[in-house]
């Protein structure tokens, strides 16, 4: 009965692929993963802040991070307390998709305005952010009378910090 099972375990073991096959090569133990700093984070969300109040416009920010959790948040005095959520809302689609929330406004239309889909906004204001082309998070801004005024003031946030990404944090 042992020899039996032996011989069955030895059939089974031959059959199967490696741990390496199946995973389509060997996998590290640890896989770093590249994050925003805090300053950076916060450097972005000023400078978000600061182009909109050029504008005369009050808005909130958010910078996720890559698991799309918030990293930094800053709400003007006169940004109303909806903003905060709708500026998570903005990065967090805006790093779902790797892409500017401005060009997914058109794309999922309904007849009454885009789908809900929980934790997503798909309107202007929401830019994803990388580093060496790999995606690090994103920064939603809400609250200006426009998407297109909540994109030029992410544009502005992300632009603050790009360079410095880019170059690895030198």
């Amino acid at each position: 009965m042992v020899k039996a099972w032996i011989a069955v375990a030895a059939v089974l073991a031959a059959a199967a692929p490696p741990a390496a096959a199946q995973t389509g090569g060997a996998q590290p133990v640890l896989v770093p993963i590249k994050r925003m700093s805090l300053d950076t984070a916060l450097r972005a969300a000023r400078a978000a802040i600061e182009a909109c109040r050029k504008e005369g416009v009050q808005v909130a920010v958010t910078v996720i991070d890559r698991g799309g959790h918030p990293q930094a948040v800053l709400r003007d005095v006169l940004a109303p307390d909806l903003t905060l959520a709708v500026s998570r809302a903005k990065a967090y689609a805006a790093m779902s998709f790797v892409a500017p929330t401005s060009q997914l406004e058109g794309r999922f239309t309904q007849p009454f305005g885009p789908p809900a889909v929980g934790g997503l906004v798909l309107s202007a204001g929401g830019l994803p952010i990388q580093a060496g082309g790999e995606l690090v998070g994103a920064i939603g801004v809400s609250g200006a009378p426009s998407g297109q005024t909540d994109e030029r003031c992410a544009r502005k946030g992300y632009d603050a910090i790009v360079e410095n990404l880019e170059l690895g944090g030198r």
